[in-house]
């Protein structure tokens, strides 16, 4: 016989989300942690004595009272047992109304389809049979969005998994890429709190180039905090000074073999040696230009990763557009996913993608070849007569929100 428990502990509630098919950040309990201007409440699902169910459920607050719930990649529970799903969901919807919410939102962590890039795509078999279910069990299937606002959480997320990631697996121009910001200095260091001031700083540079609103210090302190031991900063960063030493060297050399090329030397290479002046020229005006403005060593590019279970998320990332030559974000990224492969972790999730599979963050995350996943989407169970109204009116509130972005 089923039945229902609230309130319990963090360590129960993990330890069935790690042993699951849909171990995710987002059902940590920690999450809540992280969105403590939520409520929220930890429920375990049993028969008899056995959990076979939990979800971590935050809590909106709305005017006049009224709540929202939302199940972030959640429940987690056997999507297929029609039985267990229908019990869950009217279980949740009995809490909701206590608590005076309109809607239960959720978005479980299961994949409609997956596919390599350039590849078609393979559609999972069950999705349909669990989109019925939860149909059948009173909910309302929001769809397969096309616009990546149009969901809390993304649809569609680049993953890179362990067992396929490589340096060597990468395009030539990646590599070269990498070589690059190796070659000119760049360096990668890995922390936690003592590089949050750089990544913060990048992070408002990123808002500042992108128009868009993201978060401050304060908000990646608690992602930090909330995640001990399992968080880290990607931080790349440029010493200007060594950097500009190593320019002026080699643009001596370089002039000194243009000034001693013999007769016989091909115009070829003697352009080549000119554009290589010119270039070199160039990034030493741009250094000392820089060194005007009082740092010897600047942050180029910077990523924040929370793990939880075998699994890695890129939660943030920004970076300095003046440095761009450096090619630091590329490394960065790649260096974060090594970083995340070595501590242990499974798969590295770049975050989301466009939904049509086309625009700036799909082809920057397409370089790494990503496996492209397509989640199932998000779900509405009613709880209030105000439903649909109140639904509507959220609905509007997320686009006019996303124009504004």
């Amino acid at each position: 016989m089923y039945s229902y428990k609230t309130g319990i502990s963090a360590e129960e509630h993990d330890a069935f989300v790690l042993q699951s098919q849909q171990t995710n950040l987002l059902q940590s309990s920690s999450w809540a942690k992280v969105k403590d201007d939520w409520g929220n409440i930890r429920v375990g699902f049993y028969d008899e004595k056995e959990l076979l169910a939990v979800a971590s459920i935050l809590i909106r607050p709305l005017p006049l009272g009224m709540t929202m719930f939302y199940i972030p990649r959640g429940p987690v529970m056997d999507y297929l047992d029609k039985n267990l799903v229908a019990f869950v969901l009217t279980s949740i919807k009995k809490m909701a109304k206590t608590k005076k919410a309109l809607f239960i939102k959720f978005d479980p962590f299961i994949l409609f389809g997956h596919h390599q890039i350039d590849q078609e795509a393979v559609q999972n078999p069950e999705a349909e049979t669990i989109i019925r279910n939860l149909q059948d069990a009173g909910c309302e299937w929001v769809g397969r969005t096309t616009d990546m606002a149009e969901n809390i959480q993304p649809r569609f997320q680049a993953n890179i998994y362990a067992k396929d990631f490589s340096e060597a697996n990468l395009s030539k121009k990646i590599r070269q890429s990498i070589r690059t910001a190796k070659n000119k200095g760049v360096e990668v260091r890995f922390g936690a709190h003592e590089l949050l001031a750089d990544f913060s700083d990048l992070m408002k540079k990123t808002e500042d180039r992108k128009s868009i609103h993201l978060r401050g210090i304060d908000y990646y302190r608690k992602l930090l905090d909330s995640y001990p031991g399992q968080s880290y900063i990607t931080l790349t960063t440029l010493n200007l000074k060594l950097r500009l030493d190593d320019l002026e060297k080699e643009l001596e050399a370089a002039q000194m073999a243009l000034a001693n090329y013999p007769e016989t030397t091909k115009p070829t290479k003697i352009d080549n040696t000119k554009k290589e002046i010119e270039r070199l020229t160039d990034e030493i005006f741009f250094l000392k230009d820089e060194l005007t403005k009082g740092k010897e060593r600047v942050a180029l590019s910077g990523t924040l990763t929370l793990e939880f279970g075998g699994t890695s998320e890129n939660i943030y990332a920004g970076m300095d557009e003046t440095y761009r030559r450096y090619q630091a974000a590329i490394y960065t990224w790649f260096e974060t996913a090594n970083h995340a492969f070595e501590k242990g972790n499974h798969w590295q999730n770049m975050g989301g993608v466009e939904n049509d599979l086309s625009g700036g963050l799909y082809n920057f995350k397409s370089k790494f070849k990503p496996e492209i996943e397509e989640m199932i989407g998000e779900f509405n169970l009613p709880v209030s007569p105000l439903y649909k109204l109140s639904n509507l009116a959220y609905t509007i509130r997320k686009k006019l929100r996303s124009k504004r972005k």
